[in-house]
């Protein structure tokens, strides 16, 4: 019982192993700051993706129309595509037309194209007028892998590509995206994008634009899970929804306290990070379970129900009774002086 006490008074004090690590009682003061912490959280500020000019790069094809001089426009024909009719720039950023010959185009825009075909055919053709299109865009992409419907290949266009369309681009979400932990791999440098918190809060800054290269990972929510222990009926672990998961939502869905070894006012709950920290709930005051639905539990989260006073001594007991029994069975008493076992 002496190891037993001690370790109630390290949960309910400052823990030694911990120091600084104090418990701090779930009150209506504490919910209160908490909310007041989470919506005056800093965003960063939004910069919209900037419309830029698309820069033609190999792979691309293009489709050159040169005006009343059909000759020079490869007919597309009834049953040709632009793409399989159009011009493909080649490795070198290079494309071949008639007298201009070969032309490099690699890095430029279309307008820049257009300039340069029309300065090339003008020693030709008197008052050239031509129009370049992208036919495919086929050299600049963005790869979108993890928990969305359709994972894969999404070309970079002459329309700013932004996270949002590339979720939707790729089907959207599958029902075990965590759309919290969304990482951007970019250069070599891998960021954090919380596409929930653009969603519900607003924050538009989380929609960052895309370029080419870009890797958009969406994890699965495996990490999302909340630790229900102690004495309550089913311990484990519980996958939060989008991380919204309250400590009653935890106790009473999958894990209902024990009425019959559970203490009811010391529920912990035990947060990690680089402040550790420690909650304490006693749900026998009547505003326990509303303080309990306001308080947010978050990822990684430690909820911890001890057992009451009478089921320790019983444990205990339990414990002992199997070392009392051995030690009986290999008893010995003194008769006349002499020592008699009662062991065979």
């Amino acid at each position: 019982m002496c190891g037993s006490r001690t370790g109630q008074r390290t949960l309910r004090g400052v823990q030694p192993g911990l120091p600084g690590v104090t418990v701090r009682p779930i009150t209506a003061e504490l919910i209160i700051q908490k909310e007041k912490e989470l919506r005056s959280a800093p965003q960063r500020p939004y910069v919209p993706p900037g419309h830029q000019d698309y820069r033609v790069a190999a792979g691309d094809i293009l489709t050159i129309i040169v005006w009343d001089h059909p000759e020079l426009t490869i007919p597309a024909g009834e049953f040709r595509t632009a793409e399989q009719a159009g011009t493909v720039v080649a490795e070198d950023g290079t494309i071949f037309f008639p007298f201009a010959g070969v032309v490099k185009v690699q890095g430029l825009t279309l307008r820049q194209v257009r300039k340069v075909l029309t300065d090339k055919l003008s020693g030709t053709i008197e008052n050239v007028q031509l129009e370049v299109r992208v036919a495919a865009y086929r050299s600049q992409r963005v790869y979108v892998v993890g928990e969305v419907l359709r994972p894969g290949v999404i070309p970079v266009t002459d329309v700013p590509l932004t996270m949002i369309e590339a979720v939707n681009q790729a089907g959207g979400f599958t029902p075990e995206a965590d759309h919290r932990h969304i990482t951007l791999t970019r250069a070599g440098r891998t960021n954090q994008i919380d596409l929930l918190a653009l969603y519900e809060d607003g924050d538009t800054s989380q929609n960052v634009a895309l370029k080419n290269g870009d890797i958009v990972n969406i994890p699965d929510r495996r990490f999302n899970k909340v630790f229900v222990l102690g004495a309550v009926s089913t311990p484990g672990s519980q996958i939060m929804n989008k991380r919204r998961l309250t400590l009653t939502e935890a106790l009473s869905d999958a894990a209902d306290i024990d009425q019959l070894v559970a203490n009811p006012n010391q529920i912990y709950v035990l947060r990690g990070g680089d402040k550790p920290e420690i909650y304490h709930l006693a749900s026998k005051s009547p505003d326990a379970l509303l303080l309990a639905d306001r308080f947010p539990l978050k990822p990684r989260d430690v909820v911890y129900v001890d057992a009451a006073d009478i089921v320790r001594w019983n444990r205990l007991i339990n414990n002992l009774l199997p070392t009392d029994n051995v030690l009986a069975t290999h008893s010995v008493y003194p008769t006349s002086g002499t020592v008699i076992s009662t062991t065979p």
